[in-house]
């Protein structure tokens, strides 16, 4: 598939990247480094790299604002975006062929070429793979490149701790630390904290609900993101904070929007992505999300999760 997907690369003379929507950094790292190994190793191609920005992100990578005309007879790639509707930039129809390169369940296997592994700890570490394939075959990696694409490994992965971490993320990490750029100064701007969202945490370390089973669940209202003064993708980047606590086995987030209820779960055991599709989402075995649309689905939601900590 990589041989494949290098192919199609050097046929088109522009190459449009995609992600997902609400991005992370692996959506940022994944796309901005393949764009920068691939204006590396192509400088005569036009490469672009689109979608809707992500303030908290931006330091990592700038994004190109294109007209439409420029997908005509472009190749399209989506990086770390399992279902077509989250692709951030819908546009992505309307190039001449599309490929995914993505990491989540193939339940939407959607693209003219499709390479998915559910292996990797990260699209962006898929990426690294892809630089290792083709590095005899033209394609180059530079210091851009590598600091995306560490930074995606490292969010993906919670620097280092979660359980898709393994070997081959070690060996890449450690590749990559070997280039140029500042691991401190990238670290503390991927984890450093508003004193709202702090104050935020605080309070669901207070009210956070534990359930039979070794299940929780927080509930964060508008009201609650106004008082504090937090963006609901901010409250969304918590999720994590329940992970700590000792006998827990799965717990899920409602972070309440203006159109919706973003339903955000996390699990050191059970597989919950089933969970999330019962609810027309998906993701991960151990992190997955949905979306409602009533604070009266959330009973629902919660004696679910509380069978599957018991199963």
């Amino acid at each position: 598939m990589k041989e494949k997907i290098l192919q199609t690369i050097q046929q088109y003379n522009t190459i449009i990247v995609h992600r997902h929507v609400r991005p992370d950094p692996d959506a940022y790292g994944s796309q901005g480094g393949l764009v920068e190994v691939l204006k590396a190793s192509f400088p005569d191609k036009h490469i672009y790299a689109v979608g809707k920005p992500e303030p908290s992100l931006e330091f990592l990578h700038t994004l190109d604002q294109i007209p439409d005309e420029t997908y005509d007879k472009a190749l399209v790639i989506v990086c770390d975006t399992a279902n077509q509707e989250r692709v951030s930039d819908q546009r992505y129809k309307n190039g001449d062929m599309l490929i995914k390169i993505d990491h989540h369940p193939n339940v939407d296997a959607y693209g003219d070429i499709q390479w998915v592994d559910t292996n990797a700890s990260s699209v962006s570490e898929m990426i690294y793979e892809f630089y290792l394939f083709g590095k005899e075959k033209g394609l180059k990696m530079n210091d851009k490149a590598a600091r995306l694409i560490y930074a995606g490994i490292v969010g993906d992965t919670g620097r280092f701790l979660y359980p898709s971490t393994t070997e081959k993320t070690f060996d890449y990490a450690g590749e990559l630390i070997h280039y140029s750029f500042d691991r401190t100064e990238l670290y503390n701007k991927l984890y450093e904290v508003d004193s709202k969202v702090i104050r935020l945490q605080g309070s669901i370390y207070q009210n956070f609900e534990l359930l039979e089973n070794g299940a929780a669940i927080v509930k964060i209202s508008k009201e609650m993101l106004q008082e504090y003064g937090v963006q609901a993708t901010q409250a969304s980047q918590l999720v994590s904070t329940l992970g700590d606590i000792k006998g827990l086995k799965a717990w899920c987030f409602f972070v309440e929007e203006d159109d919706q209820i973003r339903v955000r779960l996390r699990s050191k055991g059970p597989v919950i992505n089933t969970l999330a599709q019962k609810y027309n989402g998906g993701g991960h075995p151990l992190a997955a999300g949905a979306s409602i649309y009533s604070w009266n689905e959330v009973e629902s939601i919660k004696e679910d999760l509380i069978t599957l900590c018991k199963e």
